[in-house]
């Protein structure tokens, strides 16, 4: 359970001072909103931090892992668009083209990215001017959902609101039935009638990075901010060494001499043996070895942590097979997580579509919605191919082509090949060792050498 969710009694009525209240409460969350996106845009703490004075290196460096985590997490597990297939092929044509009117593989995209930050996004449904269904993301600081308080936490309200170029609050609320907008005149009040959207159900749908509502570099941010602070003394301490202090004992120096010294970084000191002179620079201590001891460590955490591998290392490209299963392991146990909570959110998605009249779907039609989720890694076709041979006679022939990442839709390459059938009158399902064929082709001939008999000979009767 997400335990930042907003959760009112059942059959709560929405007044204008639950609105004013919720509001405010999704307010309070900006800071740490705030905090979560700035960190995916590279704008850290070590930038805001306070001056040092200005004869000490003041460097600043960022190395944006929490971008780096999020957008290889959102590649691998997104990369491939989502397949959606049905058996009706007038649904399945119709999904296509919802997919295309709503540029829905970027919507998709997006929405994993925003639950990656945030821990949790939002997709909203609506008819547009042409009277085609709509469908487009949230971020968290957009929107919120109220729920009730039963079992299954049934959504009741979902709250849009934002600020306009007037600088007035402005937004609407919606239940299953109607949305209502609103502003803040002074106080807030009702803008209009409600509006009936005929999607069934609240029309805002959560989708969720995980149960917790956790964003995926969230763990690790104080890690984060740690390794830019010790890069950021490392890089200074380099400064120094590069500039250090010219030393002179033994002798006294004119102030007009020292004014053009100082610049130069130059320590004078008068010595009590004036007959000794001393000239060298200041040596400082060599803490290299502890510094990149820690930002090995930190750096180790920070991918240990997050689950996500480093795919910068140069070990991973020479890994392949189990082995690299192996080093993804959990990064693909992060992604069947993901997988599963946007099943949950596109069941939704999909089933507020049926149920709204301008879709030519039926209520219970996207029960057989099926979703292909396809992990971005590298394909092995040989490794593949086997796999699916291997599988002839154990599985179907659409479970052998879904294993092919050549393959984009196991349906319509099913239905190619049956239109080859058609065409060559060949069966195009053949075994996949060509040897074990061979032999049995071979017997087959010898076998029907033996029963036919040869030219001017009769056939034995028995």
């Amino acid at each position: 359970m997400d335990f930042s969710m907003f959760i009112e009694p059942t059959g709560t009525e929405m007044t204008i001072d639950l609105l004013r209240e919720y509001i405010n409460k999704h307010k309070e969350r900006f800071p740490h909103y705030r905090e979560l996106l700035d960190a995916y845009t590279g704008k850290y703490p070590i930038l805001q931090a306070e001056p040092k004075p200005n004869w000490k290196p003041d460097n600043r460096l960022v190395v944006n892992y929490a971008k780096y985590i999020t957008d290889t997490m959102n590649g691998f597990f997104i990369g491939v668009p989502i397949k959606t297939t049905h058996p009706d092929k007038t649904v399945a044509n119709y999904l296509d083209y919802l997919d295309q009117y709503n540029n829905q593989d970027d919507n998709n995209a997006e929405l994993s990215k925003i639950c990656s930050i945030y821990g949790k996004g939002y997709e909203m449904l609506f008819t547009d001017e042409a009277g085609e269904i709509g469908i487009t993301y949230l971020n968290p600081m957009d929107c919120f959902i109220i729920y009730d308080d039963s079992i299954l936490h049934r959504p009741m309200y979902a709250v849009r609101w934002y600020i306009d170029s007037e600088s007035v609050l402005r937004g609407s609320w919606s239940d299953g039935h109607y949305i209502q907008y609103f502003k803040q005149d002074g106080d807030y009040q009702w803008d209009g009638e409600p509006i009936e959207h005929y999607f069934g159900d609240v029309p805002i749908i959560e989708y969720v990075e995980n149960e917790e509502g956790q964003g995926i570099f969230e763990n690790v941010l104080t890690l984060i901010n740690e390794l830019n602070k010790a890069l950021s003394e490392k890089a200074n301490d380099v400064d120094y060494y590069a500039d250090a202090y010219l030393k002179i004992l033994g002798s006294k120096l004119d102030k007009e001499t020292l004014k053009d010294l100082r610049s130069n970084r130059i320590i004078n000191f008068a010595g009590e043996n004036s007959d000794k002179l001393v000239v060298d620079f200041i040596q400082k201590p060599d803490s290299d070895g502890t510094q990149e001891n820690l930002i090995n460590r930190l750096e180790k955490l920070i991918f240990q942590i997050s689950m996500v591998a480093n795919i910068s290392e140069e070990s991973f490209g020479t890994a392949s097979g189990i082995a690299l299963k192996y080093r993804l392991q959990s990064m693909n146990n992060l992604r069947k997580i993901k997988e599963r909570k946007f099943t949950s959110g596109m069941n939704r998605r999909y089933k507020m579509i049926a149920h709204c009249p301008a879709s030519p779907m039926k209520d219970n039609d996207w029960l057989d919605i099926d979703y292909q989720f396809t992990a971005n890694i590298p394909a092995n076709l040989l490794e593949e191919s086997e796999i699916a041979g291997n599988l002839a006679g154990i599985t179907s022939q659409k479970t052998q082509l879904k294993v092919l990442s050549c393959v984009d839709n196991a349906d319509d390459e099913l239905e190619e090949i049956n239109k080859e059938k058609d065409k060559t009158g060949y069966d195009t399902d053949y075994p996949t060792d060509r040897a074990r064929v061979g032999e049995e082709i071979e017997l087959l001939g010898t076998e029907t050498a033996a029963a036919e008999p040869a030219a001017g000979e009769r056939r034995s009767e028995t």
